[in-house]
C-alpha cells in the first residue's frame, strides 16, 4: 500500500488497493478515514479471515471491500463461487466492513477464451450479491478489449485497473497489447540511454546500464540500434554483442514491462521528438 499512501500525500482523495491489505496499511487507512470525511478507501478480501482483519482495524467509518475471485494457478482470490459468496456474506454481516462488489485479475490467463470464461464467473458472482450498484473491478493491460465487449451489458459499475498503456513498451506489452487486434496503436514512450564503458573483446561491449536501471523480469531491454544484441544483464552492467562500438558511444534501449521501470528512477527527462529535453517527470515509489 505504499504507492496508495504516496498518492494520498500528493493530493489524491481515494485509495483503491489492488489486493488484500496488510496491518500497517489498514492502520493508516483507518486514520485517513477518520481524518478526512471525503476520503475513499476500497480493498479486496478473499477469505473470512481477511474480512476479520479489516474489521479489527476499522474505526467509525467502515472499510469498503470487494470479494476477490481468483482462478486455478493464479494469485490471490477465492477459487470457487461458493467460497466467494461465503466471504461476501461474512462481509455483509460484519461490523466495520461494507461489501461493495467483486474483484478479479485476468492478466495471468493465456487466451481470450479463458478470459471470457473467467469474466462469466465474475459476472455470476456479481449477480448473487445483494448490493446496490455493485462494483466489478478487473485489471491488466492485455485483455481490456475483451473485458469491454464481454461486460458491456452488466449492471455493475466497471472499475478497470489497466496501467501499462501509459507508456507501453518495446517487449512484453508490444506483443500482447489489445491494439494488435484493434484499430489504432500504442507507441512506446520509455527509453533508457546508456554509455558503452568497455569493449574488452572483438564484438563484445559492456554498457553502463543494469538491473538497477531497467526492467528485466519480462524480457531484457531492446536495443534501438541495428546489429546490437543484449546477451546478459547484471546489477550495474549490460553485456551486448555488436561490432563497431567504442567506449563512450551512447546506446538507446527500449524496455520490456513498464510496471517494473518507474521505481528505478526518481526523475525522468521528458523529451520532444528531436530529443530536446522539455521537462522532468518526478516519480514516487
Amino acid at each position: 500500500m505504499g504507492a496508495d499512501r504516496r498518492d494520498v500525500a500528493a493530493g489524491e482523495d481515494r485509495a483503491r488497493v489492488r489486493g488484500e491489505p496488510d496491518h500497517a496499511g489498514l492502520r493508516w487507512a483507518a486514520g485517513e478515514l477518520e481524518r478526512d470525511p471525503g476520503f475513499e478507501f476500497l480493498s479486496f478480501a478473499d477469505s473470512v479471515a481477511g474480512v476479520d482483519i479489516l474489521a479489527r482495524h476499522a474505526g467509525s467509518r467502515p472499510f469498503r471491500v470487494l470479494a476477490e475471485l481468483g482462478h486455478a494457478g493464479g494469485r490471490a482470490g477465492c477459487r470457487t463461487l461458493d467460497e466467494l459468496l461465503a466471504v461476501a456474506r461474512h462481509a455483509q454481516e460484519t461490523d466495520g466492513v461494507e461489501l461493495a462488489g467483486v474483484a478479479g485479475y485476468e492478466g495471468a490467463l493465456k487466451s481470450a477464451a479463458e478470459v471470457r470464461k473467467y469474466l462469466d464467473s465474475l459476472q455470476e458472482a456479481v449477480e448473487h450479491l445483494r448490493v446496490r450498484t455493485p462494483i466489478l473491478s478487473v485489471g491488466g493491460s492485455q485483455w481490456f478489449d475483451v473485458i469491454g465487449r464481454h461486460l458491456a451489458a452488466t449492471q455493475a459499475r466497471i472499475l478497470l485497473r489497466s496501467g501499462a498503456y501509459v507508456t507501453h513498451d518495446d517487449g512484453y506489452y508490444r506483443d500482447r497489447t489489445p491494439f494488435n487486434r484493434l484499430d489504432g496503436e500504442l507507441r512506446p514512450a520509455l527509453e533508457v540511454w546508456a554509455q558503452v564503458l568497455s569493449t574488452p573483446e572483438p564484438g563484445l561491449a559492456i554498457v553502463g546500464m543494469g538491473k538497477r536501471d531497467a526492467p528485466y523480469d519480462e524480457g531484457l531491454p531492446i536495443p534501438r540500434r541495428d546489429g546490437v544484441t543484449v546477451v546478459a544483464m547484471q546489477d550495474q552492467h549490460t553485456i551486448v554483442h555488436a561490432d563497431g562500438l567504442a567506449p563512450g558511444d551512447l546506446l538507446a534501449f527500449g524496455i520490456s514491462h513498464p510496471c517494473t521501470a518507474f521505481d528505478k528512477w526518481r526523475s525522468l527527462p521528458l523529451i520532444e521528438r528531436d530529443y530536446r529535453v522539455s521537462g522532468t517527470i518526478t516519480t514516487h515509489f
